[in-house]
């Protein structure tokens, strides 16, 4: 059981990545017990949301902290966005003592995918397209109603997922698909 007025007291008040004052709450950092106090946006962006990159360059020195849940936020987050130069140079720099470093590869970073309605899409559902979508590089628009079979779901990226439609392999966006 996460101890909110100490983790508060612990943090001042802010978000213990950003610095945020909005809407903080805990975060507990799975599979432990241990948690961050983090503002509203952070934890959404954390949950699965869309990360905005200028708000995640507060890593480079929140990653710092001398507690080890925001260590690992900070390690998870900056692995997220290692497409990023100034993301892959602060984890070339983040060392993480050998337990955090576990704690911080453990699972709990799972990318959950979600159809329209929030329905958790897994590796070889069925979906149906809700919207005409325009395939880029393919020539073609897949039309609504198109049921897209055995799709693939994008590891590293919940809003993603890929499937043959007219023959070809393409990346759809979840925000446009519901499982049938």
């Amino acid at each position: 059981m996460v101890d909110l007025v100490a983790l508060e007291t612990r943090a001042g008040g802010i978000c213990e990545l950003c610095g945020g004052t909005e809407g903080l709450s805990a975060l507990v950092v799975a599979p432990r017990e241990d948690a961050a106090f983090c503002c509203a946006i952070c934890a959404a962006q954390i949950g699965g949301e869309t990360p905005d990159l200028n708000h995640w360059r507060c890593l480079q020195s929140a990653m710092w902290s001398e507690h080890a849940a925001v260590q690992v936020l900070a390690w998870r987050m900056l692995t997220r966005l290692k497409s990023e130069g100034w993301a892959i140079e602060s984890l070339d720099m983040l060392y993480l003592e050998p337990e955090v470093q576990d704690w911080a590869e453990a699972a709990g970073m799972e990318v959950i995918h979600r159809d329209s309605n929030g329905v958790v899409l897994a590796a070889g559902d069925t979906v149906v397209l809700i919207k005409d979508l325009p395939v880029k590089g393919g020539g073609f628009t897949a039309k609504r109603g198109t049921a897209v079979r055995g799709i693939s779901l994008v590891a590293d990226n919940a809003g993603h997922i890929e499937g043959r439609v007219e023959g070809q392999r393409i990346v759809i966006l979840t925000e446009f698909v519901k499982k049938r």
